[in-house]
């Protein structure tokens, strides 16, 4: 393999920004050397790049961008390196212009989608009244889903916030977890409320909460209600019954807008019982105002090691489904019928 060498400068010359580039120890520098396999040498302002020419192009093109960025977004950290690496190797078609996108507002930060998925995941919710996002674990699903959910509650697009998840155990019982039902499923929420902390402060929330115009709660509670003008976010629906999804999606009312997100290989329903969100995903895949999204494992934006264990996992059971067939995968082989 040939190499091509290609030398970047970055304007204006400003120490601080640049060190913000680099990194602590150039860690941001190693790690886009690490993910493109090319050579980065910098002196000053100037980089030098060696490597395949489409590694140095891609890599030149992603040190400028990441450069404007230090000026305008603050302090580069190696998450928001990954999210840029994923984007500049995500497969473009398909994406949505950049003009055509806009940041997703909350009081204490703005959330940007990352990638043509999490584009089209946002621009879903803003079309349809009901999405699904579908996908393995760190692919942004409910936090995005939560943010929009924010900006509709602050632009008054809505009355209320209801964030919805089944209390399933993951090889636990809730039995064993001290304090009364509340405080038992609160664990179970706790991804949720953790991304409204982050969005709106915890004295906000809290307040919220108290006046009912934040609900967290378990799916059991959706019951024989009808949600009118509410942000409703179903989280784990992976974990939920074909009768419960059913019930879920018979609960919205007018003015509403439902979230249903869920990993459809981490399901924790007991063995033999059909996982709602892969019924679902059958049965309304043809309604043209429901939007589906699937991500996959070079969506995911949390510690890049995640990609590869996601990536590891399947691959170990395309593996093992074809040498063993579904013998040995009871759960999968179910929810797949």
């Amino acid at each position: 393999m040939s190499f091509y060498t290609e030398s970047l400068t970055l304007v204006p010359d400003n120490a601080q920004r640049l060190a913000n580039l680099c990194g602590r120890l150039n860690e941001h520098i190693h790690q886009i050397e690490a993910s493109l396999a090319l050579k980065i040498q910098q002196r000053g302002n100037v980089f030098q790049l060696t490597g395949p020419e489409n590694a140095v192009s891609s890599a030149s093109q992603l040190l400028e961008s990441l450069y404007i960025a230090t000026e305008q977004d603050g302090s580069l950290n190696p998450g928001i390196i990954h999210l840029a690496l994923q984007e500049l190797n995500a497969d473009s078609s398909g994406a949505i212009p950049p003009e055509q996108m806009t940041l997703i507002k909350t009081p204490r930060i703005s959330v940007k989608p990352r990638g043509s998925h999490q584009q089209q995941y946002v621009a879903g919710i803003q079309q349809h009244d009901i999405n699904f996002g579908i996908g393995p674990a760190g692919t942004g699903k409910t936090y995005l889903a939560v943010a929009c959910a924010v900006h509709a509650l602050m632009t008054e697009q809505v009355n209320r916030l209801l964030l919805v998840r089944p209390a399933v155990e993951a090889g636990e019982k809730l039995g064993f977890l001290p304090g009364d039902l509340s405080q038992k499923i609160d664990p179970y929420l706790r991804p949720l409320y953790d991304a409204l902390y982050e969005m709106l402060g915890f004295e906000k929330v809290g307040r919220l909460i108290e006046k009912n115009v934040i609900e967290v709660a378990p799916l059991a509670y959706m019951r024989g209600r009808t949600l009118n003008n509410s942000f409703i976010i179903l989280d784990e629906s992976q974990n939920t019954t074909t009768a419960q999804m059913k019930m879920f999606l018979t609960r919205i009312g007018f003015g509403s807008t439902a979230v249903i997100t869920g990993d459809v290989t981490q399901i924790d329903l007991p063995k033999g019982t059909r996982s709602g969100l892969v019924h679902v995903s059958k049965v309304l895949k043809d309604i043209p105002e429901i939007g589906f999204t699937y991500f996959n494992a070079r969506d995911v934006v949390r510690h890049r090691l995640v990609q590869r264990i996601v990536e590891a996992y399947d691959e170990f059971d395309r593996q093992s489904v074809s040498s063993l067939g579904n013998s040995d995968h009871p759960q999968r082989h179910e929810s797949d019928g």
